[in-house]
């Protein structure tokens, strides 16, 4: 099992960042479950500024943009909410939201 990290931007407005965050303390049980039956064991977003940082615990890289397998109507509506506070990457590739980052520095006791 390894730990993979995704980057995303939120649009820069602290009351749209505030109400992603509440949107979060009670995040779909239909979400979850796609994140589980795609996959993640366990999933951790922090954030910095505007900047999201999520960490993903599974067996290799997944989908994180609800792909990754049938998506329920419940699960893409719920992306799309989630669309209307994130912003893309500039390097994001077309249709991508959370970007895969790349390791450059893993040291460990």
């Amino acid at each position: 099992m390894a730990v993979w990290v995704y980057l995303l931007d939120l649009k820069d407005d602290p009351a749209l960042i505030a109400q992603y965050e509440e949107w979060h303390k009670a995040v779909w049980p239909e979400v979850l479950d796609h994140l589980r039956s795609i996959g993640f064991r366990s999933c951790r977003i922090d954030r910095a500024g505007n900047r999201l940082v999520m960490l993903v615990e599974s067996d290799g890289p997944v989908a994180s943009d609800g792909g990754g397998g049938e998506v329920s109507p419940r699960v893409q509506e719920w992306e799309a909410i989630m669309d209307a506070y994130q912003q893309r990457l500039p390097f994001a590739t077309e249709g991508q939201k959370w970007v895969l980052a790349s390791t450059i520095f893993d040291w460990h006791i």
